[in-house]
């Protein structure tokens, strides 16, 4: 490549000195760039060099040391010692590594990233050595301070004979869309990266089930490896910490997300201080307002948020909310698409007596509910039960009945017998779907045979017709779906908006 680059070099000057020596013939020429100098954005340097040159110093790459058990697949077989599986068929220990990006914010070392970059990346895994290199590549070993994996931040610290590089968060609610960020870190490995980009979004939702799920979008350029490092504002604060990336092809297509800073700070300060993160909890299940449940309901969409159960003992049950309710205001702040339930309660102190305002049977009321202290992830997991699979096999199916209901639902009334075999509470009652229409909306929202429906537009249905009569009822009401309050063995009731089928 030097070569070529060499003969390129000297067919440019020979260019040259032509042109030169034929300039009296053709006239003064001047080059295309010839002291052209780009005009920079409004709000944006001309060039991002010497704000990059300053921040650059505390961006660090980190790396981890990881412990993974694997499962031989010639285990039990005469090929098992061959491929390394001895010692009884138990798993081996291999090693594996992991890269990441953070910045240091103090002189004394304290580093922020994402807890997924120091976490074991597979069950059975374990983290044994966390390392921290600087851009003039010295090598620290990390303490891991704290980590809040429902914000997916952690805390590091690093011993240095001497003060560090910092930088300093900025207020991200003070950003816009459009405006001009930069990210640095370590994507594939590549230390010291800078992209620059825009602002696409905020408050962006990716789909997790966590309250904090809202995050910047960004067009700037972020891949693996990036993640824990930080997105600047054209101040060189910190209003972000890159995070994810949606991508089809695992690398960079413009959309990468970063958690904002105005959530982040607080929580990197307590974890930094080795305290845990408390967070206010009501003890509901929770369903956005979409489309289908708000029509469903008479409802503004994405305004307030539907309540699916109610967690026995919690602060939601002691104030008398319940399952069906809507939840549209806490603590005076409005529950939207933008500022969720989850978020609101989780930022409440815990002990405080909070109004909640919510919409029951299309009338508003105010109640008061102490807030809690949000469980561990893995209490929240037993309140959300897992799936069963369905008992329902003595009944005989009818395709073709379902397609000429209603709702292309076709359901008969419960029995002693149904109900001992569905595995339901014996004082059930309800219908049971014994056929399903796949073209219709039921089928498409994975209602089944086996499912008790309970009620219907807030009403109890004990037979098909009266399931049909609901489902007409609403349509003269001049809505598109019906509430359905559905029942699954092994799991609680939800409750389920199902469009009306096209006449």
């Amino acid at each position: 490549m030097r070569y070529a680059y060499a003969i390129t070099g000297a067919l440019l000057l020979g260019g040259t000195a032509i042109a030169v020596t034929t300039s009296s013939n053709v006239g003064a020429q001047v080059a295309q760039n010839e002291g052209l100098t780009a005009a920079a954005p409004a709000g944006a340097p001309a060039s991002l060099a010497d704000m990059v040159e300053k921040l650059q110093p505390a961006v660090v790459n980190i790396s981890t040391k990881q412990r993974v058990k694997v499962q031989n697949p010639f285990a039990g077989t005469p090929f098992g010692d061959l491929f390394g599986q001895g010692q009884g068929g138990q798993p081996q220990t291999r090693q594996a590594q992991s890269l990441g990006s953070g910045f240091i914010i103090s002189a004394d070392g304290y580093i922020v990233t994402n807890n997924h970059v120091v976490s074991a990346g597979a069950e059975g895994a374990s983290v044994d050595s966390i390392t921290v290199t600087l851009t003039d590549k010295q090598e620290f070993p990390a303490k891991l301070i704290g980590r809040d994996p429902a914000t997916d931040l952690a805390v590091l610290k690093i011993e240095s004979p001497k003060p560090l590089p910092f930088v300093k968060f900025g207020d991200s609610t003070k950003a816009r869309v459009g405006d001009w960020v930069v990210a640095i870190g370590n994507p594939f490995a590549l230390s010291g990266t800078v992209t620059a980009g825009i602002i696409s979004a905020l408050h962006r939702n990716t789909g997790g089930t966590s309250g904090y799920d809202k995050f910047i979008q960004t067009d700037a350029s972020i891949n693996q490896g990036n993640s824990g490092g930080p997105m600047f504002d054209m101040r060189g604060n910190v209003i972000g910490i890159n995070s994810q990336i949606l991508s089809p092809s695992g690398g960079n297509v413009g959309i990468g997300f970063a958690i904002p800073s105005e959530q982040a700070a607080p929580i990197v300060e307590t974890l930094r201080k080795g305290q845990t993160i408390k967070r206010g909890y009501l003890g509901v299940q929770i369903s956005p307002l979409g489309e289908d449940l708000a029509d469903s309901l008479g409802l503004a969409k994405n305004r307030g948020e539907f309540v699916q159960g109610v967690e026995p003992g919690k602060g939601a049950e002691k104030a008398g909310i319940k399952a069906g309710d809507v939840i549209v205001s806490v603590a005076g702040q409005e529950v939207t698409a933008d500022q969720n339930l989850s978020s609101i309660v989780a930022n409440q102190a815990i002990g405080a007596k909070v109004p909640i305002v919510l919409i029951r049977n299309g009338q508003r009321q105010t109640v008061t509910a102490i807030v809690g202290e949000r469980p561990s992830e893995d209490e929240l997991n037993n309140f959300a039960q897992p799936q069963g699979d369905e008992d329902f096999s003595q009944q005989d199916s009818n395709p073709g009945q379902a397609t000429q209901q209603a709702l292309g639902i076709s359901a008969i009334p419960l029995t002693p017998g149904i109900i001992r075999q569905l595995g339901v509470a014996a004082d059930t009652k309800g219908v049971v779907i014994t056929a399903v229409d796949g073209s219709t909306d039921a089928g498409a929202k994975g209602l089944r045979r086996g499912d008790v429906i309970i009620s219907a537009n807030n009403q109890p249905v004990a037979t098909q017709a009266q399931l049909d009569a609901q489902a007409k009822a609403v349509a003269a009401q001049g809505r598109n779906a019906i509430l359905l309050q559905v029942l699954r063995r092994g799991q609680p009731a939800i409750f389920l908006p199902v469009r009306l089928r096209d006449k």
